[in-house]
């Protein structure tokens, strides 16, 4: 049994590291959503094609999957805390850049820069919270904090409408970025890696009541987390059907500004306002993902994930038959994808590569998990402004969905797997 100040201490600093995490890698949205918003604004300034815009959006996504392998693999033996600031200061340096070009080829190589560094958020940050959170708390946490870049998102698409409508679309790139430099600072002095590094017991210790640490937050060398990563058959699975999975959510978070615009003939003024319904029910689909996966499937992922990415297959599928006049109904699906979408996204970004990774690995497992996923998003980028240009949005709609439902036969292969404890630690 724990001693009662250790007890409080440690729920203290997990308050702590939570909500620090949280804030943060909600804000890292603030500079990588605005994009979308701003997007419809600088198609019709410069007169780009989809084709154009959309190498933008795979630019970044591309740069983002290597820095997702790159920092993974960093995340485990750097940490967070160094990791992370430095890729907030330049991603922020990166966006107010951006809005002082006109150039294609300037923009695409600024955003696909930015989305290099942007990828230093996800890993770090989920090897932090397996420092901090055994698997039987794991579910709830990955819901919790799913829910971080739902809110990122949200904030982000309003702040970036308001720019754009009242002071022009490059204020969507200089404002934020203001704000995610200052949000870098507090990351920086509130942050700590793991309990060891504030004298704690290591999580192991501390779940089975020794307050002495035997299992330091070593690292283990880039041979162990690679094996665990490279080397583990689940976390292919995994990452190939959060591949799958991206071509829906990456292809909605980027293209549905436009799609209401062009489609469903909303107003741009009026466009923030109702797409962040996606993000807004995606939250709260994290929170429920996480939960259910616990406490009805004994915290097994798999069912969960295959469930709600059969589900978000049919929503996509049933959204593109609403007809422009009916801004509500349209309203309702897009929330109906973004609740069943980001439920199965943040569970295989979150709480899968605790599991299949564990503690010593996580930040690894998230990295590789997370970088497949955005070579799918990158095929959401320029693939589906290449669909739309020459076969229109139907056949882009087909790709979203033809995604989701890949996405939930790869996990079902893996619905009986269950997190275990290995080599002492979790």
């Amino acid at each position: 049994m724990n001693d009662p100040e250790v007890e409080r201490t440690f729920a203290r600093w997990r308050r702590r590291i939570f909500f620090t995490l949280w804030v943060t890698y909600g804000a890292f949205y603030l500079c990588r959503v605005n994009m979308s918003i701003a997007l419809p604004d600088i198609t019709k300034e410069f007169g780009y094609s989809k084709v154009d815009v959309g190498a933008i959006g795979s630019a970044f996504f591309i740069a983002y999957a290597l820095g997702q392998f790159v920092n993974g693999q960093l995340g485990d033996k750097l940490g967070a805390r160094r990791l992370i600031t430095l890729g907030i200061f330049i991603s922020a340096l990166l966006n107010i850049s951006f809005g002082f070009v006109s150039a294609l080829p300037a923009m695409v190589a600024i955003w696909g820069t930015n989305g290099y560094f942007q990828a230093t958020g996800w890993a770090p940050s989920v090897k932090t919270l397996a420092n901090w959170f055994p698997p039987r708390l794991r579910g709830k946490v990955s819901g919790l904090y799913g829910s971080s870049f739902q809110v990122g998102n949200i904030l982000s698409w309003l702040l970036a409408g308001y720019l754009c409508m009242h002071y022009g679309w490059r204020y969507a790139f200089w404002t934020p970025a203001a704000i995610f430099l200052l949000l870098g600072v507090h990351f920086y002095l509130r942050c700590s890696n793991s309990p060891e590094d504030v004298g704690l017991p290591s999580i192991e210790d501390y779940e089975a009541g020794t307050c002495a640490s035997s299992a330091r937050d070593e690292h283990l060398g880039f041979g162990f987390t690679l094996r665990q990563t490279v080397g583990n058959p689940r976390i292919w699975y995994v990452g190939l059907a959060y591949l799958c999975l991206g071509l829906v959510s990456y292809g909605f978070l980027y293209w549905i500004p436009s799609y209401m615009s062009e489609v469903q003939g909303t107003d741009i003024s009026d466009v923030a306002s109702r797409a962040i319904a996606y993000p807004l029910a995606g939250s709260l689909g994290a929170l429920v993902a996480g939960w259910a996966s616990d406490a009805f499937f004994g915290s097994r992922r798999a069912p969960v994930v295959a469930i709600m990415s059969a589900l978000s297959g049919t929503f996509v599928l049933l959204f593109s038959k609403v007809p422009g006049t009916s801004p509500t109904l349209a309203t309702i699906y897009l929330g109906a994808v973004g609740f069943t979408t980001f439920g199965a996204h943040t569970t295989m970004v979150t709480a899968v590569p605790m599991d299949f990774g564990t503690r010593k690995a996580a930040s690894s497992a998230a990295g590789f998990i997370d970088g497949l996923g955005y070579l799918g998003a990158t095929i959401a980028g320029v693939g589906t402004g290449w669909l739309v240009d020459n076969h229109g949005w139907s056949y882009a709609i087909y790709l979203w969905a033809a995604g989701a439902f890949a996405a939930a036969s790869v996990m079902a292969a893996l619905w009986g797997y269950k997190p275990e404890r290995r080599e002492g630690y979790t």
